[in-house]
């Protein structure tokens, strides 16, 4: 689909709540719509070509108190800081910063509590860290998975990487090149490894058909429980970070 950022726009709740509202032009848009953004940090408005930037405007804030409602409805953010938990592959893993260590390891918790993801340096550092260490254990999960769940099928993916984006947990191009987010590795296992197959797959049939839904089920069987999963838990993974 061909997205074009356009100018961002704050609107006012009737409260007087300053909520960020992202603008994006769809030359498959038909008219404006508003959504909640993933992860509820704010909203994105889609827009059709041409639409004048005042009428985006206006239509933004004729929603804001929808706007507010629903963000005040949503999950609350976790922020990369000291003593935040986050799931890991489904499991909690608790966030501590470390100022006398270096690097980011994972370590046994305290007496029945969670796993810690410890990160030394500077507090400034902290969430920065984590980042990059969660995008690598991404990549340590979603890379050889995808592989050979392509070499079941007699195919090689072109690359693969590990992105932020939140449209979609994973894509493959015509080149047959996979790309998955890295909010994956925050999901279950067989949510993430389900996610690996369904794009190995369209290495091999580029499509939804029957024919692919076959492939799918033949690389991780239950298909359609982690499909499921994603579908009702999956917005929440954003709120992380």
């Amino acid at each position: 689909m061909d997205r074009r950022a356009a100018k961002p726009i704050e609107v006012f709740g009737p409260s007087g709540r300053r909520i960020a509202v992202e603008a994006r032009v769809s030359a498959r848009a038909r008219r404006m719509t508003l959504r909640i953004a993933p992860g509820g940090g704010g909203a994105v408005l889609t827009l059709p070509p041409g639409a004048p930037t005042r009428l985006a405007e206006r239509f933004a804030q004729d929603r804001a108190g929808w706007l507010e409602r629903h963000l005040d409805a949503g999950p609350a953010r976790v922020p990369f800081a000291d003593g935040a938990v986050l799931p890991l592959l489904g499991a909690d893993l608790l966030l501590r910063h470390c100022p006398g260590e270096r690097g980011a390891r994972i370590a046994p918790g305290a007496a029945g509590g969670p796993p810690e993801l410890r990160v030394g340096g500077e507090a400034a550092h902290f969430r920065r860290r984590v980042s990059d260490w969660l995008r690598e254990r991404a990549r340590a999960e979603v890379a050889p998975r995808a592989r050979a769940h392509a070499a079941s099928l007699g195919r090689r993916p072109a690359r693969i990487s590990v992105r932020d984006t939140t449209s979609r947990w994973g894509s493959c191009s015509s080149r047959g090149a996979l790309s998955f987010s890295w909010r994956l590795v925050l999901a279950p296992e067989p949510v993430l490894d389900y996610v690996c197959a369904h794009e190995a797959a369209h290495l091999a049939e580029m499509n939804h058909s029957p024919a692919f839904w076959r492939l799918v089920a033949g690389l991780v069987g239950d298909w359609e429980t982690p499909r499921r999963w994603l579908r009702r838990h999956g917005s929440a993974l954003h709120r992380y970070g």
